[in-house]
């Protein structure tokens, strides 16, 4: 089977074809070097579109998120399926859900998105569905926190600190959250291609974990002795000095992804622990 991959030097994208490369003949295309208009799909089957403009700390405009999520993701959905390309996977993410809560996403949760990189995503998917016939299908995989070995951004961060710091003000943080490990999120995507479904599809660990167990987690496959503390006051003096931060450390955000596991008949490769292991001691 031929697929087409944009977004190919990143994490996923990276991982995608170093472990089905023998599966699949691959080829690749990006945004930041080539036209869509000069991108021949005629012998393609599946295209696998990674590429994306991902939430920026920083922040970015609105309009830079339409332009990268929707309107690059249109023209090579179009580009597709005007060549006769079967199946589009689209990469998406539980932001279109909305942000942190204490109740639990699933396939079916209404979509209300609150940032510019979540409505983006959600406009994307809602105009290619509108693509879809019996000769094109759609098929949209939402992610939580992707991880693995090579992972950037929070994640990195987290590590590098459990790797520096020995006691640490995170003791008994009982919040859930779910997170994907990479081998897990493109067997999710492999099925799918092998399968041939569309819809709508969401890639999560078996069991959320929280700030507190996924310290303890990581320390253990660094060899490292660390001590979590419960700090009177540092958990409402963050919320109010670093409420992103303080999100992202004390909130939840849990899927439940059975739909999509009885809909593709599978069980997630990789549990939390390997998945942790992989990424620190790989």
């Amino acid at each position: 089977m031929k697929l087409l991959i944009t977004g190919s030097s990143g994490f996923v994208g990276n991982y995608f074809i170093n472990k089905y490369k023998n599966k699949y003949n691959i080829k690749t295309f990006s945004f930041l070097k080539d036209e869509t208009h000069t991108l021949d799909c005629s012998d393609i089957d599946v295209v696998f579109h990674l590429s994306a403009l991902v939430h920026q700390m920083g922040g970015a405009s609105c309009e830079e998120y339409e332009k990268v999520n929707v309107t690059q993701t249109l023209q090579l959905a179009k580009k597709a399926k005007e060549s006769g390309v079967k199946q589009f996977v689209f990469m998406s993410t539980v932001k279109v859900y909305g942000e942190e809560t204490d109740s639990v996403y699933t396939e079916k949760s209404p979509c209300t998105p609150e940032d510019e990189y979540g409505k983006s995503k959600l406009k994307a998917e809602f105009e290619l569905q509108k693509l879809e016939d019996e000769d094109f299908k759609v098929s949209i995989i939402r992610t939580p926190i992707i991880y693995g070995y090579g992972v950037k951004a929070n994640i990195k961060n987290l590590v590098n600190l459990v790797n520096k710091v020995s006691i640490l003000p995170f003791g008994n943080i009982q919040n859930k959250r779910s997170m994907v490990y990479i081998g897990n999120l493109c067997y999710v995507v492999d099925e799918v291609i092998t399968q041939q479904k569309s819809g709508i599809f969401l890639a999560s660990d078996d069991e959320p974990l929280s700030t507190s167990r996924l310290i303890e987690l990581i320390a253990k496959n660094l060899d490292k002795k660390i001590y979590l503390i419960k700090v009177p006051f540092f958990e409402s003096l963050l919320k109010l000095l670093k409420p992103s931060f303080y999100k992202r450390l004390y909130g939840s955000l849990e899927v439940d992804n059975s739909i999509t596991k009885e809909k593709l008949n599978l069980k997630n490769p990789y549990s939390v622990e390997d998945g942790i292991r992989a990424m620190i001691k790989e």
